[in-house]
């Protein structure tokens, strides 16, 4: 393979995006898509769609929240739904698929409501839970992509008020800590080794504010992280925004990769 592209979107409902998602996989013909929200059961998402545009598509999700998809070009050589542990296995969160050229792990990190809520411990364990898991499964030095709505903003320019919003579940020390040590672990911001200082590049827009787009009013919490020699062969990482600017969007864009001599 002399070039590889991945792709991730939080469609925020797969069955009202498809007017955005089949389009661009038409345009783009990208390897691997990660796909998170989805928001529908196993029985009602739409296979064919994806099948029909030659894609292989493995999901599981249910109804009206969480939910993850991969489309991809090659059919995976393994697929793994959630967590492994003995714990909560969180299927409709993790979605694993091993390939020739490496593995990709997708992924829809909770968001953790407020900081008092318990839900925010659960967002914390779960970094835990996928740092052990790349801990007892992978090398640092293999191929490992790890992909999605990581609900974690690193930086202050990750966000477009950081006096404003610090303390949020997505924009506060113990999330920052979180995502460093699992990143600690062997992973790279693909994004920020290609715009290492470049503010305002973000993939979410809340549809509540309104003219957040014209306005600025965006957070960077879609990641694409890669082991080191993936990061090596990292050619270029982008944000697509047309989507967002699209009718019915999602609240968020998508963030694409490109690497080379895989």
């Amino acid at each position: 393979m002399s070039s590889f592209r991945i792709a991730t979107f939080n469609v925020n409902s797969i069955r009202s995006r498809l007017h955005i998602v089949i389009p661009w996989l038409k345009e783009h013909q990208v390897d691997v898509l990660c796909m998170q929200e989805t928001k529908v059961d196993n029985a009602q998402f739409p296979t064919m769609e994806f099948e029909g545009i030659g894609y292989h598509i493995t999901y599981f999700g249910y109804k009206r929240y969480n939910g993850v998809a991969t489309a991809s070009l090659l059919k995976p050589d393994e697929v793994i739904h959630g967590f492994q542990d003995g714990g909560q296995d969180d299927k409709d969160r993790l979605l694993v698929t091993r390939f020739p050229f490496g593995t990709v792990l997708n992924v829809y990190v909770p968001q953790g409501r407020e900081k008092d809520h318990e839900f925010f411990q659960y967002k914390l364990q779960w970094f835990d839970r996928l740092k052990s898991l790349l801990e007892g499964s992978f090398s640092p030095e293999d191929h490992v992509l790890l992909c999605g709505d990581m609900n974690v903003a690193p930086e202050r320019i990750d966000v477009y008020d950081p006096e404003g919003l610090l303390g949020h579940v997505c924009f506060t020390p113990e999330v920052w800590e979180a995502l460093t040590s699992l990143k600690k672990w062997g992973l790279i911001d693909i994004f920020r080794k290609h715009h290492p200082d470049e503010p305002k590049q973000f993939t979410f827009y809340d549809y509540r504010l309104r003219g957040g787009i014209k306005r600025g009013l965006g957070w960077r919490i879609d990641h694409i992280l890669a082991t080191r020699p993936l990061s090596e062969k990292s050619i270029a990482c982008n944000i697509d925004m047309a989507p967002r600017l699209l009718e019915k969007p999602s609240d968020h864009t998508i963030l694409i990769a490109e690497f080379t001599q895989l």
